[in-house]
């Protein structure tokens, strides 16, 4: 099975090949630029590999970071993974936690109104959410601590009390906001991918204070999450496929012959 892991930025694509790298002073791959000089490195582990890709910051960058990495991808991948640090819902999601997403949320893309904020699946455009395969969510959240909860995609971060408060309002179970799972949940959807979001928190959603920011802890809190987080991906891809064999041979058994 192959996995493509999208970050926005370099420094969480070296956190997350940190903790794909079995050993520290293992040689890995050179990064690779792909069309639009997206950087893409490999990471090879018993029963799966790992393209890490850094796409740019946004769910725009995101989702067109994805589409190139899957439309050029030989053989195709697996699955799709958005990985990176973002802001947590304290108390549930604190500095440095991480947070595995049970729904993939596009939290400001939509419209407001008089009566207050409507997203695209209510304006009639399209849908806000995108759900990861439940089962491998929850392994992953096991496996590594993590909160399982919904993780808020922004074009904006929040920076202020009342749009924390408004947040929350909406989406009273969310963990944690980034700025790219959503795009790179729509680009893997657009190839019949599933998808999965993990954030390692480095600060609190609300008020904007630089100095209470811990993004050294949360990058260090991606590397470890990523460390356990290979094993438990490469089993679900093993079973996942082996149940998709056994539908195509269903499938097929179901087919008439032709005379």
């Amino acid at each position: 099975m192959r996995a493509l892991v999208v970050t926005a930025v370099g420094a969480e694509s070296d956190s997350v090949l940190a903790g794909l790298t079995p050993h520290p002073d293992s040689p890995g791959a050179e990064p690779r630029t792909l069309p639009g000089g997206y950087l893409i490195t490999r990471r090879d582990l018993p029963g799966i590999a790992f393209d890490v890709l850094v796409a740019g910051v946004g769910p725009a960058a995101a989702a067109a970071g994805t589409a190139t990495a899957l439309a050029l991808a030989e053989p195709g991948y697996g699955l799709v993974v958005s990985a990176g640090i973002g802001g947590g819902f304290v108390p549930a999601a604190p500095l440095g936690s991480l947070v595995v997403a049970d729904a993939i949320v596009a939290a400001d893309l939509g419209a407001q109104t008089p009566e207050g904020f409507l997203d695209v699946s209510a304006l009639g455009f399209g849908h806000s959410v995108h759900l990861p395969p439940a089962e491998l969510a929850a392994r992953a959240a096991e496996a590594t601590g993590a909160l399982l909860a919904p993780v808020l995609t922004v074009s904006t971060v929040t920076g202020t009390a009342d749009g924390a408060a408004g947040l929350t309002a909406r989406h009273p179970m969310a963990g944690a906001e980034a700025m790219e799972g959503f795009g790179v949940a729509e680009a893997a959807a657009a190839h019949g991918l599933p998808v999965l979001e993990i954030r390692a928190v480095s600060n609190a959603v609300g008020p904007r204070d630089r100095a209470a920011w811990r993004i050294g802890g949360a990058l260090a809190a991606l590397t470890e999450g990523f460390h356990v987080l290979g094993p438990v991906i490469a089993n679900w891809g093993e079973r996942h496929e082996q149940h998709r064999e056994q539908q195509r041979d269903q499938h097929r058994q179901r087919r008439p012959e032709r005379r």
